[in-house]
């Protein structure tokens, strides 16, 4: 993305953002209520096109050619859209054959096996699946599809610890095959442990930005300290 704007209205959602993410990296999106985070992902698959500015999504432009955009991305929402009476197979099975992608009943369940759903859950039903359950189906989906671009809309709200710690595993394992991940978040810690860049996004533009150095990678205190402020200015 360059210089994009959009506005909804009277009012300016995204105001000249500027935003790159590298093949083979993850770069988190941090910022308050408002920031324009949820815009962002919207413009990359063409949902909500902007006034002004490039996007491009694995070289295309997501405007002008949204199916072909669209078919080089996997998302995953905050709050996956799976079929309850359906199982963790049928879904899989089903969405993989939407994006025109239908994969063997192997190659599913080994994905479910790497997104640490265990065994007894391929064959249930999603009536009765947990949010961390249902987010590992999904990741299996996005695995399975093996797209260039990865966009990840609060990925660990709601999870435990070791549901965290878990898709933080996976989403390193889709960075390694050289997938591109975009993960808006307000989960600093999480994005301390995955991330190769953190972005805070403030009234529609990126404010800062901070490359991952070093053992230590980030310094907690200082981006703690200024993920602390753009939270204020936007409650």
């Amino acid at each position: 993305m360059n210089g994009v704007t959009l506005s909804y209205g009277a009012h300016r959602v995204l105001n000249g953002l500027d935003l790159h993410v590298e093949a083979s990296s993850i770069y988190a999106l941090l910022g308050g209520n408002g920031a324009g985070k949820s815009t962002t992902l919207s413009v990359l698959p063409g949902f909500a096109p902007p006034e002004s500015g490039t996007v491009r999504v694995a070289g295309i432009d997501p405007i002008a050619e949204a199916d072909h955009a669209r078919r080089k991305i996997a998302y995953l929402p905050e709050n996956v859209a799976l079929y309850e009476h359906l199982t963790a197979i049928e879904n899989a099975d089903y969405l993989l054959a939407l994006s025109g992608e239908p994969k063997a009943r192997a190659a599913i369940v080994a994905a479910f096996d790497a997104a640490g759903l265990q065994e007894g859950a391929w064959d249930q039903r999603l009536g009765g699946f947990s949010k961390g359950m249902r987010q590992k189906v999904a990741i299996a989906v996005a695995l399975l599809r093996e797209v260039p671009v990865l966009l990840l809309d609060e990925p660990t709200s709601g999870l435990d610890p070791r549901a965290t710690a878990d898709f933080n595993a996976l989403v390193m394992t889709v960075r390694a095959r050289g997938t591109a991940v975009l993960m808006v978040t307000h989960d600093l810690m999480s994005a301390l442990d995955v991330a190769d860049r953190i972005g805070f996004i403030d009234g529609g533009r990126i404010v800062d930005d901070v490359a991952a150095e070093g053992t230590e990678r980030f310094d907690l205190r200082a981006l703690h300290a200024r993920f602390a402020r753009e939270e204020m200015v936007s409650a």
